[in-house]
Order: C-alpha cells, then sequence, then structure tokens
C-alpha cells in the first residue's frame, strides 16, 4: 500500500491563506474524489473560497498552475490522473506533469499540492481517489500536504524562530 508510512496530521487554521485547486478532467469518477477529498482537506483547514479551475488533462496542470503562483496564491492543489495504457504516452504525461510542477514550485516559492495519480489501472486510481471503499484519500492528502507547506513558507520567510 503506497499510503503505509505517512504522518498523522491535525489540521491547522490556514483561512488567511489564498489557495486554488487546478483538476483535470480526464476519469470523471476519480477526479470527483480528488476533489472531494480537497473539499474536505479545504474545509477542516478553514480555507474558504478557494477557486477550482478545470483543465482538460493532467498535462495541462503546470501552466495553469504557475498562473495562479503568479498571482500571488500561497498554496496550489494540483489534482489529475494518468493511467497506463500500451504507448508511452503514460511516461510523458507523468514526467511532464512532475517536472512541470515541481518547476512551478521552485519558481514561485509556492507550495503546490501533488494530486496526481499515476496509476497502471483503473482500479489503482480508484482505489486511492478518496471515495467510497478507497483505502486512501489523495485529494485529502495533496490539499493538506500544500497548505502545510504554505504555512511552512510563511514562517521561513518571516524567519525562523530561534531554536
Amino acid at each position: 500500500m503506497s499510503g503505509h508510512g505517512a504522518p498523522t496530521t491535525e489540521a491547522i487554521d490556514a483561512s488567511d491563506l489564498r489557495v486554488a485547486v487546478v483538476a483535470a478532467s480526464w476519469h470523471t469518477q476519480v477526479m470527483d474524489g480528488l476533489l472531494d477529498g480537497a473539499a474536505r482537506a479545504l474545509a477542516d483547514f478553514k480555507v474558504v473560497d478557494a477557486p477550482v479551475v478545470r483543465v482538460p488533462g493532467t498535462f495541462e496542470l503546470p501552466v495553469v498552475c504557475g498562473a495562479l503562483a503568479a498571482q500571488g496564491y500561497d498554496a496550489v492543489v494540483a489534482l489529475g490522473v494518468v493511467v497506463r495504457g500500451g504507448t508511452p504516452h503514460f511516461d510523458y504525461v507523468c514526467n511532464a506533469a512532475t517536472d512541470g510542477l515541481t518547476r512551478v514550485a521552485l519558481d514561485h516559492t509556492t507550495a503546490i499540492g501533488f494530486g496526481v495519480l499515476t496509476c497502471d489501472d483503473d482500479a489503482q486510481a480508484l482505489d486511492r481517489a478518496g471515495l467510497p471503499g478507497s483505502s486512501e484519500d489523495k485529494g485529502y492528502e495533496a490539499a493538506s500536504a500544500a497548505l502545510l507547506t504554505a504555512r511552512t513558507l510563511k514562517q521561513v520567510q518571516r524567519g525562523l524562530p530561534a531554536g
């Protein structure tokens, strides 16, 4: 199970953070689960008014996340899913999304929640989507990781306390 060893995190008050969610449109059932999970995390962390922007697919996530980061968002949650097929397309899209989102985070010093599922089949994607019966909730995890990272970035930018 890929979630084995995950840290236990408690929701913090992130109501002062500007947060957006960018979600791909392929694999509707999986994406609905990821979006619901992200929305639950945002609610638990007291974030309101986080816009959700839809893009055609996972390949398009980095450019829109970059545009939002450039607008001053503290955290952007990227949600997508790529299911392996019989061609190298899977590798190209996964690499492009991962490299692109990493570049956005580093270039803009912005927390990016990486909620991109890269699965061998539909069953794996459904099991990670946070749906009833799923073993994992990657939408929730991606949003909470982005919020916790954004809070840490704010602390670093203000100067870490001596300790």
